[in-house]
């Protein structure tokens, strides 16, 4: 059967469909597929501007639409794209990813498949932070380090092998002993710690997602989910590069000033020293950026 040529109506981002499907890994087993996606920075327009004709404006007047809805905290227009993900990571990584909420998942169940024996082993190690709680600190003595690894891969192999003692499986899935019982998958999956992997379908709007990005592309986030945090920040680059400038500019790289520090700003600036416009600024955003330098 000769293959048809379809064409489509939709909007299509040709840097996407070029990756489409392909495997992009992460960590020592895990890995990002993207699956499909829906819309791109001129959907966000039109929403905007509740339109539905195109080229009715110039690529530098979405470019500057999209910065204004950035930079005003605007979220409707972002909520019109969508993109889906399938994702493999470790356990503990999942269990930290499920925690944004605003999105579709569909995980890999333990109770109705055997879990592969794949687990995470850090390449290095490093103290409890002192100023942080829940962060990392100084990376350990390098005797200490690989003798902790070694102890955290045998147990992962220790553990993974009880697992296939408690379904009555070898290493191939096959029934080791027919004369006696297994116990179930849902039980069995206890004795495995959270390095092993899982796997999940993940879809989100792109507001939902930038959140998502903005918090575990920080410097401050876990070291393994920053990782598939990255990944997914070139994916959104690809896919709609003017709400990723915009996302840079007035989420990732930019601050904010509580009241207190305004006040010990105010008084402390020399005006007189900020003359010229930026050429990537445009007039509008040129003259928020006065007008907050006034208050000060």
């Amino acid at each position: 059967m000769s293959e048809e040529l379809f064409t489509t109506k939709r909007y299509t981002s040709q840097e996407l469909e070029k990756i489409l499907g392909e495997r992009i890994n992460v960590l020592d087993h895990g890995f990002i597929r993207l699956i499909d996606y829906m819309g791109g920075d001129e959907s966000i327009v039109q929403a905007a501007r509740v339109s539905y004709g195109k080229g009715t404006k110039k690529v530098s007047q979405d470019r500057g639409l999209i910065r204004y809805l950035m930079r005003h905290k605007h979220t409707t227009p972002f909520e019109m794209c969508e993109i889906k993900f399938h994702v493999k990571l470790p356990i503990f990584v999942a269990r930290q990813w499920i925690r944004h909420r605003m999105a579709n998942v569909n995980e890999y169940s333990a109770r109705y498949s055997i879990l592969d024996k794949e687990f995470y082993v850090p390449v290095t190690l490093e103290s409890q932070s002192k100023k942080n709680n829940q962060g990392r600190g100084e990376r350990i003595k390098e005797n200490s380090e690989k003798e902790y690894i070694d102890k955290i891969r045998l147990n992962s192999k220790n553990a993974y092998s009880l697992y296939l003692e408690l379904l009555n499986l070898d290493d191939d899935g096959n029934v080791v002993d027919p004369s006696r019982d297994n116990v179930a998958r849902e039980i069995s999956r206890l004795v495995l710690p959270v390095n092993f992997y899982t796997q999940f379908y993940w879809k989100i709007d792109l507001h939902n997602l930038l959140h998502f990005l903005s918090l575990r592309t920080d410097k401050h986030a876990q070291y393994e989910i920053r990782v598939y945090a990255d990944k997914i920040l070139d994916i959104v680059k690809l896919w709609v590069p003017l709400t990723y400038e915009a996302f840079e500019d007035y989420r990732r790289k930019s601050i904010t000033f509580s009241s207190q520090e305004v006040s010990l700003l105010t008084g402390s600036i020399d005006k007189s020293k900020i003359k010229e416009k930026p050429q990537d600024m445009s007039e509008r955003e040129w003259e928020e950026f006065n007008s907050k330098i006034d208050i000060l």
